[in-house]
């Protein structure tokens, strides 16, 4: 009942002013958005009326504002606000201050092109012209260290060990970004595709489906339904990808190695060639033992007669002695 009383007394309230703007326009804030500026405070009000019944909670009436617009609510967080930024060094900051610049002196430019421009400027400067900027980033990076330190003394350690895993992770990615990008510079060959690919990559543009997704799911259901005489097409030509691969692999590695960057090899490739060059080894081992077992006997052969002539030797000088 207090709600309904309550939305009664709003109406009536605004319809009396409604007249009141109607017969004396004098009497508003602004005699030409006065139906309008009334209309919208109805709006508003009876919102608040409403939503007054349905709470049971008393709606505060506040005073009628008669505006054009409306402006949008903002909602505040309550938040903690994380780690201070990193400030940008003198060459970021030399950008940001010369982009708008070049921009305005080339409206059709590109924003790669302006950048490029910007940092053909930037070498072309002396060092007493980039002083200013430097010298700017050299404070920034103070203040941005004492910052840091009072945000890292206001956590807990639980929150300092889940920031150290974060950072790794950050790092591991930029790492794993920076490999792909020099192994693509190096020229290392794409993977094989699987029959699958194959298959999406020949039916993609008659695919069912306006998303990429439901493309690659109508895909796939048809990929299941086919008989397996026409898979055998898909994984024929995988076979040929696979050994192409293979081939290329190989020859590449082949020339990391003799570029000097053995770490770019594969773990199963070094392997490989662990197993081979310690058979390698092992057999000339053999082979040295062999050898080696073969030359002492024909030692003992030349021993053996040369001390047949000593024991003849013998018997002589016995028979000799006797004689005499």
């Amino acid at each position: 009942m207090h709600g309904c009383s309550h939305i009664y007394c709003s109406v009536l309230e605004l319809f009396t002013r409604f007249s009141v703007s109607i017969q004396h326009p004098a009497r508003c804030w602004n005699t030409d958005m006065a139906p309008y500026n009334l209309l919208t405070a109805t709006a508003s009000l009876m919102a608040r009326s409403f939503s007054a019944f349905y709470t049971n909670t008393p709606a505060r009436c506040t005073s009628i504002v008669c505006s054009g617009t409306i402006n949008p609510v903002k909602y505040l967080t309550t938040q903690t606000s994380g780690p201070p930024k990193r400030p940008l060094n003198g060459y970021m900051r030399y950008v940001l201050q010369q982009k708008p610049v070049v921009i305005s002196q080339n409206p059709e430019i590109k924003l790669v092109d302006a950048v490029r421009k910007i940092a053909q400027q930037w070498r072309m400067m002396s060092p007493e012209q980039k002083q200013p900027f430097q010298q700017a980033w050299v404070q920034a990076m103070k203040q941005f260290k004492v910052d840091l330190q009072k945000y890292q003394a206001q956590l807990s350690p639980a929150q300092l060990q889940q920031q150290a895993l974060e950072k790794r992770q950050k790092m591991a990615k930029r790492k794993a970004i920076r490999k792909k990008r020099e192994l693509n510079v190096l020229g290392k060959p794409k993977r094989c595709r699987t029959p699958f690919n194959i298959y999406m990559s020949e039916h993609f543009q008659e695919a069912r489906g306006t998303t990429t997704q439901a493309k690659l799911k109508s895909l796939l259901d048809d990929w299941r339904n086919l008989f397996s005489h026409q898979k055998q097409v898909y994984i024929q030509l995988a076979e040929d990808d696979k050994i192409r691969y293979k081939n290329e692999m190989k020859s590449w590695e082949d020339h990391m190695v003799d570029i000097g960057r053995e770490d770019l090899v594969r773990e199963q490739t070094q392997s490989k060639k662990k197993k081979t060059a310690a058979v390698r080894r092992a057999t000339k081992k053999t082979a040295a033992k062999s050898v080696k077992k073969a030359t002492p006997t024909k030692k003992k052969s030349k021993t053996s007669s040369k001390a047949k002539p000593s024991a003849s030797a013998k018997t002589v000088r016995k028979g000799s002695a006797k004689k005499t």
